[in-house]
């Protein structure tokens, strides 16, 4: 029998060339990520709960262009590897959505990806307001609805998809409206707003990983690749900006910040094991330089703080996805 490492290394070199593909102008050195030109959108009508006012909502997808209509528990389609924060929950019977990432135009009928920091205002019978501070985000991998709890959202999302190449970095265009305040909001929904002092950022990173699997079904990685970086400042359009992925032993590098530290406990992230249950991937140490990953998380988010504080209006636009070589 196929051990579990060797099986998710398996894995990940079909899933790999399953959603990369050569970008016809540089294709030598690039490759995209399959729907990484934010071109096409899955487009989502849901209606929410009369106790919550009732709405008629629209929210969106990475994915082949189509239309779902109704309150339906939403996967990834065409092969498409991204998730985004847009969801679709049912927390003890209210149904309740919410949207931070959209499809924008860049001119000329290009799309691109926009991920907003904003408040999202929700009257309760009529009487309570709630007003939730939200910053949009995709990633790479699955989000699991309807989400039914608000507590440990991580475990809500599989984050990072079956990738064994080893590139030299991440690829993409951005864009970044960054309001002129030096203030971030903190609203839950519970209480009163509050402000707190500095600005939010708007941040992007990388993630390669050398994943296996316990007896118990327990998944472990080593990070092999890092890289990141943080957005404080407004931008006009930055096309094909190579952010550099350090191998090894990322804390011992000029580009290292504490947010690209290893993830385990409290901050881990997860995946389904073998056995289709949702677990913690625990990072154990950083690999050799040499190793070839199992898997890659990437993430961009127009914010990079504890939940539900933001700098409201922080809008993050994304473009052309990819990794060189």
């Amino acid at each position: 029998m196929m051990s579990t490492s060797k099986y998710i290394y398996k894995v990940g070199l079909v899933a790999a060339a399953a959603f990369m593909y050569p970008l016809q102008a540089d294709s030598q050195t690039t490759e995209r990520v399959k729907y990484g030109d934010f071109s096409s959108w899955v487009t989502r009508h849901l209606h929410e709960s009369a106790v919550i006012g009732g709405h008629d909502k629209t929210i969106y997808e990475i994915g082949p262009t189509q239309t779902i209509e109704g309150n339906k528990p939403y996967t990834n389609l065409g092969g498409s590897p991204w998730a985004t924060s847009n969801v679709y929950a049912k927390v003890s019977g209210v149904v309740k959505t919410s949207n931070a990432v959209y499809p924008a135009d860049r001119g000329g009928g290009n799309r691109c990806a926009k991920l907003c920091t904003q408040i999202e205002s929700v009257k309760v019978l009529g009487l309570i307001n709630m007003d939730v501070m939200v910053a949009g985000s995709m990633f790479l991998g699955r989000m699991f609805e309807p989400i039914t709890s608000t507590k440990n959202p991580y475990s809500k999302m599989e984050m990072g998809i079956p990738f064994t190449k080893r590139p030299k970095a991440l690829v993409f265009d951005y864009k970044i409206d960054m309001p002129n305040v030096d203030y971030r909001i903190k609203s839950s929904g519970f209480g009163a707003k509050k402000k707190l002092s500095g600005r939010d950022e708007g941040v992007v990173f990388i993630f390669l990983q050398r994943r296996w699997e316990d007896n118990e079904g327990n998944i472990h990685a080593k990070r092999v690749g890092t890289a990141g970086k943080l957005f404080n400042a407004s931008s006009g359009w930055v096309n094909k900006f190579k952010l550099p992925i350090m191998y090894g032993d990322a804390s011992t590098k000029s580009g290292y910040a504490p947010y690209l530290g290893l993830r385990s406990k409290a901050n881990a992230y997860y995946a389904k094991n073998s056995k289709g249950k949702m677990v913690p991937v625990i990072e154990e140490g950083w690999d050799d330089a040499s190793a070839t990953p199992t898997h890659v998380v990437v993430m961009f988010s127009a914010g990079n703080g504890e939940p539900y504080v933001g700098t409201e209006g922080l809008t993050m636009y994304v473009d052309n996805v990819g990794f060189s070589y």
